[in-house]
C-alpha cells in the first residue's frame, strides 16, 4: 500500500528479561533461533512492506547492534534515549510523511493462522485507529474487553503531531482516538506473547519448537533434549527439559536444565512455563 508506512519499534532495554538484556537488546532476543527483529521484519515484508522506503526501526538501547543487524533492510531512527511507543513513532514524522503507519512491537511474539497483521489493513477508511486486541474481559485497561496484542495502525492524522518525547502511545493515540469513537479493535485468534518476562520468553520459544525441540544444524548435541531449542554452535552435554539454550552456549555433562534459559556457559535463567491456549 502506497499510503501506509510500518514501523517496528525496538528500542526498549528489556528491563523485566535481565540479565538476558545485559549485553543484547531485547529485540534480539531470539525465539526459535530467531531473533525477534527478524520475525517481526519478515511479518510486515509478507504485507508489501520491505526495504528503508517503506518500514522503519528504531533504535536505543545497546542500538549499534540494532543498527548493524538491521544493515539495508531497513530505515533506522536511532534515540539518544529511549522515547517510548509514541516518541519513536514522532521521531519519525518527517520519514513517514502524510503516510498511515503499520506499527509493530519488536518483542510481540504472533503465531498461527491470521499471526500476520494483514486484518487491520482490510478495509481501513484511512481515519480510525485499529489494534489487534485478544479478548480479556477482566483487564481493567484494556480496550472494548480486549487486551492490545502486538499491532495497531495509525492514521496520519494521529502521527502528524506526536512529538519526538518519552511517551507510550496507549496516551496519545489510543485512548485520544476510543474517547472520539475512532478506535476500532479488530480481534485476534491467533497465538501472541510479548515475550517482556523469562516466561513468556520461554513458553514463546517453546511454541516455536512445535510441541518437539528445535535444534541449529551446527549445534552439538550428545545429551537429552526434551522439548527444547538449542541455538547455532551451542553444545548440550547435559539433559535440557523445556529449555532455551542461546547460540553460543553450553551445557555440561552432569547439568540438567528444567524450565530456564542458558547464555554463554553459566548464565541460567529460571522461568515457569506459561501454558499457551491455540
Amino acid at each position: 500500500m502506497s499510503d501506509v508506512c510500518a514501523v517496528i519499534l525496538a528500542a526498549g532495554e528489556g528491563r523485566r528479561l535481565r540479565p538476558l538484556t545485559a549485553h543484547v537488546p531485547k529485540a534480539l532476543c531470539p525465539v526459535g533461533n530467531v531473533p525477534l527483529l527478524d520475525h517481526a521484519l519478515a511479518r510486515v515484508a509478507r504485507l508489501g512492506f520491505a526495504g528503508p522506503a517503506t518500514v522503519a526501526v528504531n533504535a536505543s538501547y545497546l542500538g549499534d547492534q540494532v543498527v548493524a543487524h538491521v544493515g539495508g533492510r531497513a530505515h533506522v531512527s536511532s534515540e539518544d534515549h529511549p522515547l517510548g511507543t509514541s516518541g519513536g513513532v514522532g521521531n519519525l514524522r518527517t520519514w513517514i510523511d502524510g503516510r498511515g503507519v503499520l506499527v509493530g512491537n519488536a518483542d510481540a511474539y504472533l503465531a498461527g493462522p491470521g499471526a500476520d497483521p494483514a486484518a487491520l489493513l482490510d478495509g481501513w477508511d484511512g481515519e480510525t485507529v485499529r489494534l489487534f486486541g485478544q479478548p480479556a474481559p477482566d483487564e481493567p485497561y484494556g480496550f472494548s474487553g480486549h487486551r492490545f496484542a502486538g499491532f495497531s495502525l495509525l492514521p496520519w492524522r494521529y502521527v502528524r503531531d506526536l512529538p519526538p518525547e518519552p511517551a507510550e502511545l496507549v496516551r496519545t493515540v489510543w485512548r485520544p482516538a476510543e474517547a472520539e469513537g475512532a478506535l476500532e479493535v479488530v480481534p485476534f485468534a491467533a497465538t501472541y506473547l510479548d515475550t517482556g518476562t523469562p516466561r513468556d520468553y520461554l513458553a514463546a520459544n517453546l511454541h516455536a519448537a512445535g510441541g518437539a525441540s528445535l535444534v541449529a544444524p551446527d549445534a552439538r548435541v550428545t545429551g537429552v533434549v526434551e522439548h527444547a531449542v538449542v541455538g547455532a554452535g551451542a553444545v548440550v552435554e547435559g539433559r535440557l527439559t523445556r529449555a532455551v539454550v542461546w547460540p553460543g552456549g553450553r551445557v555440561a555433562p552432569g547439568e540438567h536444565l528444567v524450565d530456564a534459559i542458558r547464555v554463554g556457559t553459566d548464565l541460567t535463567v529460571r522461568a515457569e512455563v506459561h501454558p499457551i491456549v491455540t
